[in-house]
């Protein structure tokens, strides 16, 4: 089974971040709702850094020397554009020195109202033996990660992978419990919610991430 951390459970201000993203007064303002995401992702890339390996190094002062622990190594960050990348700029605001991967993902529809997740472009650094932190705001199906994860495993395998979404339904986390490696991976959490509509959104959710960050696409579905 992989981990899994709910950092909504918590009583932090953590929540209030959260509870603004689904506020359908406060989306109204996109410039907040980014910020918001940006805000989370700190505290996620901060959590997660409790989980890293750390070494002395010795750090000159005006004054001296004092020895602190630090990083042993920098993690890549990746996310799925477009709604990801608030969070993903969070993250990368703490981790200031890691290299960074980008992946866009999309629903193809079809005539019987199916779909399936492909993967349309692919940016990133190599993987192997390292550590690679995924983000995207909302963990629905679960499709999107997944084909996201394989796509990234083309680039190499990392040591370890850390999964982040602000909110996510029951049926994505237990997607990703059956279709990703048994080891190995923690996934990240801010919410979970557990309806799922046929068109694969979270309800209540908030609605269109992307749309709410960045304006509506031509192609929304509501």
């Amino acid at each position: 089974m992989k981990k899994v951390r709910n950092l909504g459970l918590e009583n932090t201000i953590f929540n209030q971040y959260i509870a603004e993203l689904r506020d359908e007064k406060i989306q109204k303002d996109p410039m907040r709702f980014r910020r918001n995401l940006e805000r989370l992702g700190e505290i996620f890339a901060y959590e997660i850094s409790k989980t890293f390996n750390y070494k002395p190094v010795d750090v000159t002062t005006p004054l001296g020397v004092k020895s602190v622990n630090l990083m042993e190594e920098q993690p890549i960050l990746a996310t799925i554009l477009r709604a990801g990348l608030p969070l993903h700029q969070g993250m990368l605001n703490i981790f200031d020195h890691a290299d960074n991967a980008f992946i866009s993902a999309f629903r193809k529809h079809y005539e019987d109202g199916s779909f399936d997740i492909q993967i349309g472009y692919m940016s990133s650094p190599e993987m192997d033996d390292r550590i690679l932190i995924i983000a995207d705001p909302m963990l629905a199906s679960g499709q999107s990660m997944v084909c996201a994860y394989n796509e990234i495993l083309a680039q190499g395998k990392p040591k370890y992978v850390h999964i982040v979404s602000v909110i996510a339904s029951t049926f994505g986390v237990e997607y990703l419990q059956k279709n990703l490696p048994d080891t190995d991976i923690t996934i990240w959490l801010g919410a979970v919610d557990d309806e799922l509509t046929a068109q694969s959104y979270i309800v209540p959710g908030l609605g269109d991430a992307g749309d709410l960050a960045f304006g509506c696409k031509t192609d929304s579905v509501l």
